[in-house]
């Protein structure tokens, strides 16, 4: 019991340290690192449903920092949305090859798959969210709801 206080006491700590939380750190400047202008450019672009300006934001990002995992994923979820499916399979699979456990590219991952009929990959993806959720996570919840909704016809 006092080892489970100890745990959820430390999880609390990191979840309430903005630097921690958002996994952030690095510079040792003090601060968060620095978003690149381009990056929160192309985040607004996606929530906005522009999706080519998006891609070429991203692409000037990604360009920068290949190794940027936010943005590969980003990247793959706006050519999904422009039914670029072989390309938006590549992006993911650059963003999870960079993070393993991103979980926002596992989620997308699952809903190209289930929007080209793949419906087994989609639920192995759904598999490899509850390895990565040490809760249950948002992005779990919603592959999960939009493989029932595939399988419901």
């Amino acid at each position: 019991m006092f080892n489970k206080i100890i745990m959820i006491s430390g999880l609390i700590f990191c979840l309430s340290t903005p630097a921690l939380g958002a996994g952030g750190g690095g510079g040792g400047g003090g601060g968060p690192p620095t978003v690149p202008r381009e990056y929160r450019q192309a985040v607004k672009a996606v929530k906005a449903e522009d999706y080519t300006k998006a891609i070429g934001l991203l692409q000037t990002v990604i360009d920068e920092n290949p190794k940027n995992a936010n943005a590969w994923n980003y990247m793959g979820y706006s050519l999904r949305h422009l039914k670029q499916y072989d390309d938006a399979l590549a992006a993911y699979k650059k963003a999870l090859k960079i993070k393993p456990k991103h979980k926002g590219a596992l989620e997308y991952l699952g809903e190209l798959y289930l929007e080209i009929g793949q419906l087994e990959k989609a639920k192995l993806q759904l598999e490899n969210l509850d390895k990565a959720c040490f809760f249950p996570c948002k992005q779990y919840r919603e592959l999960k709801e939009e493989i029932e909704k595939y399988e419901a016809g």
